[in-house]
C-alpha cells in the first residue's frame, strides 16, 4: 500500500511540473503575441496622418479583443503612440469619437454598420477577425500560431480619409511580415 501511495504521489508532482512548465512556455508565447501585437499597432498609428488631428489620435479597442489589454497598458518600455479606449459596443465608440478603431470579435459586416456611422470623418480601421481582409477594416492582423502579419485593404484605406505612409503598405503587402 505504501508504495502505492509513493508512487501515486510520483506521478501527482510530475503531473504538476509537466503543467507548470507548460503553462510557463504558453504564458510566454502569449507575451510575445502580445508584444508583436502591439508593436504592429503602434507601428500602423504612427505612420498614419490626421487631415485636422492635432496630438494624438484616440484608438478605441473594442473590449472583443483578445489583445485590449496589451494595447491599452503602458508597459514601461515605451510610450504608446495613441490615446487607448476601451469600448463595449459601437454606441460607446461613436461616443469616444475615435480617431481610430481596433475591433475584436465583430464581423465585416458589423465593421460596416459602424463605418457608416462615421461618415464624414477620418477614420483609421484595424480588426484581429477579418482573415480575408476584403470588406470593413483598412489593416487587419493575421495572427497564426505565435507569428503576427497584417494585411491592407487598400480600397478601404482609400476611403478612410486618412494617410499611411507607402513603407506601412509595402511591409502589408510582403507576406513574410512579422
Amino acid at each position: 500500500m505504501r508504495i502505492s501511495f509513493l508512487i501515486s504521489l510520483y506521478r501527482l508532482t510530475l503531473a504538476l511540473i509537466l503543467f507548470l512548465t507548460a503553462g510557463a512556455t504558453v504564458a510566454g508565447t502569449q507575451a510575445e503575441t502580445d508584444k508583436s501585437v502591439r508593436s504592429i499597432v503602434s507601428g500602423i498609428v504612427s505612420y498614419t496622418r490626421w487631415p485636422a488631428l492635432s496630438g494624438q489620435p484616440k484608438l478605441c479597442i473594442y473590449a472583443t479583443s483578445r489583445y485590449a489589454q496589451a494595447l491599452s497598458r503602458e508597459d514601461g518600455h515605451s510610450e504608446l503612440p495613441y490615446t487607448p479606449a476601451i469600448v463595449r459596443n459601437d454606441q460607446e465608440a461613436l461616443a469616444a469619437m475615435c480617431d481610430a478603431i481596433y475591433f475584436g470579435t465583430e464581423s465585416p459586416a458589423q465593421q460596416l454598420d459602424l463605418i457608416s456611422q462615421y461618415q464624414g470623418r477620418a477614420l483609421l480601421l484595424i480588426s484581429e477577425q477579418n482573415p480575408e481582409c476584403v470588406i470593413g477594416s483598412a489593416f487587419c492582423l493575421i495572427i497564426e500560431d505565435d507569428r503576427v502579419r497584417f494585411s491592407a485593404n487598400l480600397d478601404a484605406l482609400s476611403r478612410s480619409g486618412v494617410r499611411v505612409s507607402p513603407d506601412v503598405l509595402m511591409l502589408a503587402r510582403n507576406s513574410k511580415h512579422e
